[in-house]
């Protein structure tokens, strides 16, 4: 049985807004948490998605013990995170974009300052060792208000990385950074040896490192699971694209008319390309006896996207 790390309870945080000045009693109530109930395999990647303002924070907020719930509670490697806070942190690393830096120090003493108040053994060695790997080595002595906006992201994720704790949280880890940076993140965040809970808004930096996802809106979970499950099963028709090397509209006026076939759709960009919308993936057969009559180029289906799923979800 596989062993969840993470696991919350109706989890929810509400916060009363003054309404109309400052008069008492005139208050409304802003739930930026709403029974939220997820949990985390061991060793997992699992992904949080959503618009900023949806509750991404806020949850790994409560969750690292930064934050109290107004009601519920979570379970961090089996430590109640209201009942035993020191327990539960001592199990995680937690990464909140770059904030959790002083900019007025080095790189250097960043990474010794947290390793050192977290007991790391022989961080001179990790943090030579981890500061090559992300290509900071040279700017180590430099004060991080000097650092761009991608090395901050790189020193903070190193930080995490030091700490060596088996949950690590990350929050918007590659917002604001260039595709090159992205990349290079990715590629570290995947080889870490810790169990992963990221939020993100962006779609593509979650579909390229996740089991699995859960979509959030106004403090809710709409969606959670396995992404090309879901992407599966939300999918309402199968699209295919087609390109043809000649007789396009006479085509597409035959494929019209047949009852499995929903749409068909010209490709704007390419004037060569038809986009074919059928029932579902038992007509592919039936599709592709029309098509050996014509000059095909390519057949292709379009997968549905995270960002097209999200879209449809809220």
């Amino acid at each position: 049985m596989t062993y969840k790390i993470v696991e919350t309870f109706n989890l929810s945080k509400t916060y009363y807004l003054k309404k109309g000045g400052y008069l008492r009693g005139h208050k409304r109530e802003f739930k930026a948490m709403d029974n939220v109930n997820i949990s985390i395999k061991e060793g997992e990647i699992f992904g949080l998605l959503g618009l900023n303002g949806a509750g991404k924070t806020t949850l790994i907020q409560i969750l690292s013990t930064l934050l109290q719930p107004t009601s519920g509670y979570a379970l961090v490697d089996g430590f109640n995170i209201l009942k035993k806070p020191i327990a539960a942190k001592s199990r995680i690393a937690l990464m909140l974009e770059s904030d959790m830096l002083y900019y007025r120090l080095t790189g250097y003493s960043n990474l010794k300052f947290f390793c050192k108040l977290y007991n790391i053994p022989n961080y001179k060695e990790k943090i030579n060792r981890i500061s090559k790997e992300f290509g900071l080595k040279k700017w180590l002595d430099q004060l991080v208000e000097k650092y761009s906006s991608g090395m901050k992201m790189k020193l903070s994720l190193m930080r995490t990385i030091l700490l060596e704790r088996k949950i690590t949280f990350l929050d918007e880890p590659t917002l604001g950074l260039d595709v090159k940076s992205v990349a290079f993140m990715i590629n570290k965040i995947k080889k870490m040896n810790s169990t992963i809970f990221l939020t993100s808004h962006n779609m593509s930096v979650v579909e390229k490192l996740c089991d699995r996802i859960a979509f959030i809106n106004k403090g809710k979970i709409i969606k959670i699971g396995n992404k090309d499950d879901i992407k599966r099963f939300e999918q309402s028709e199968i699209k295919i694209l087609v390109e043809i090397k000649e007789n396009k509209n006479q085509l597409k006026n035959e494929l019209i008319n047949l009852d499995f076939v929903n749409d068909v759709i010209e490709n704007e960009n390419k004037k060569n390309e038809l986009i074919v919308l059928l029932n579902n993936r038992e007509d592919y057969q039936d599709l592709l006896s029309i098509l050996v009559n014509y000059k095909i180029r390519k057949i292709k289906e379009q997968e549905l996207s995270l960002e097209d799923l999200f879209l449809n979800l809220i």
